[in-house]
């Protein structure tokens, strides 16, 4: 299931800025941001493979949602300057950014590369 993050929820689930400064995940499984905006049409073109991948996918990373229209501070932070953009992130690892629409192929290559999970 794909869940949408607000500040809050994104300080309990991914990363407490305001606690730490060193990046520290706080989840327990790998997980993938999904950086959108509603008029951004690569984004419409993501948001289904998305959808295919969190069932495929079920239980072993989480995927959230970020909109950039409403958590306009949240994308500054991680300097989001186009969309999509999406961040995977590894449990035991730094985080890593990818820009752009990418075909489902290409998640689950970084699903296995970067978050290790296939």
């Amino acid at each position: 299931m794909i869940e949408h993050l607000t500040m809050d929820t994104f300080k309990q689930k991914v990363f407490d800025f305001e606690k730490n400064t060193e990046w520290k995940f706080e989840g327990g499984k790998p997980a993938i941001i999904d950086f959108y905006a509603d008029w951004c049409g690569p984004c419409k073109m993501v948001a289904p493979i998305l959808e295919e991948l969190s069932k495929e996918f079920d239980g072993k990373l989480d995927i959230y949602k970020v909109d950039t229209e409403n958590e306009q501070e949240l994308a500054a932070m991680f300097g989001i300057k186009s969309i999509p953009s999406l961040l995977f992130i590894p449990v035991n690892d730094k985080p890593q950014m990818a820009q752009g629409a990418l075909p489902k192929e290409s998640f689950k290559q970084a699903f296995k590369d970067v978050l290790n999970i296939e």
